[in-house]
């Protein structure tokens, strides 16, 4: 097999550090080499998040550069824009369509870009764009948005529903197992649906 490349983007606060384990932990279940690494840049306040997560048979480094990701799990719009660039073509971007404004929105600098979602889909680029967060507030609490964007994602992260699921149930802790659980299996039945 060779190395499949996820990059997973959004902000801090998100849990982009826990679907790396959850990705993590399906590759390893898998009987895959997978190697993690986190960027945490400015995450404490709002800012970019960027983990890179690569599994195969053999995987020599844990990043991934421009043009190399076979899939960007995003957890936000403008995040989602932002790493384009390291999509490869005919790779495919999972995102949240939620938006949170920057620091030069909220200070008012800057405005946020309209049609986010709209405009990446003219360039051609194979997009999934669901409201994770409305996904994961009907599971019972809207926290659980990114293992709901695992599970849209479900058919394209290049792991069995079942496998995902069970490293959701490894990963997540007791407390919020139950709603995580849910949240994944309804964003799962959602993309096949569609």
């Amino acid at each position: 097999m060779i190395t499949k490349n996820i990059m997973i983007v959004g902000v801090g606060g998100q849990g982009s550090l826990l679907a790396s384990r959850i990705l993590g932990a399906a590759a390893t279940a898998g009987g895959y080499e997978v190697k993690i690494s986190e960027v945490h840049g400015m995450s404490q306040r709002g800012g970019s998040v960027v983990t890179y997560v690569r599994y195969g048979k053999e995987v020599s480094s844990p990043v991934i550069c421009q043009g190399e990701a076979d899939v960007i799990l995003s957890f936000e719009l403008l995040e989602a824009a932002r790493w384009l660039p390291f999509l490869r073509p005919g790779g495919t971007l999972i995102t949240a369509t939620q938006e949170i404004n920057p620091m030069p929105v909220i200070i008012g600098a800057a405005e946020y870009p309209a049609g986010l979602a709209k405009k990446i889909d003219e360039l051609g680029v194979n997009i999934i764009a669901e409201d994770a967060a409305a996904i994961a507030q009907s599971a019972g609490n809207g926290k659980a948005a990114n293992v709901a964007l695992i599970g849209l994602g479900a058919h394209v992260l290049g792991f069995d529903t079942a496998v995902l699921r069970g490293a959701v149930e490894e990963c997540v802790p007791a407390k919020a197992k139950e709603i995580n659980l849910r949240a994944f299996d309804m964003a799962a039945s959602h993309q096949r649906a569609q």
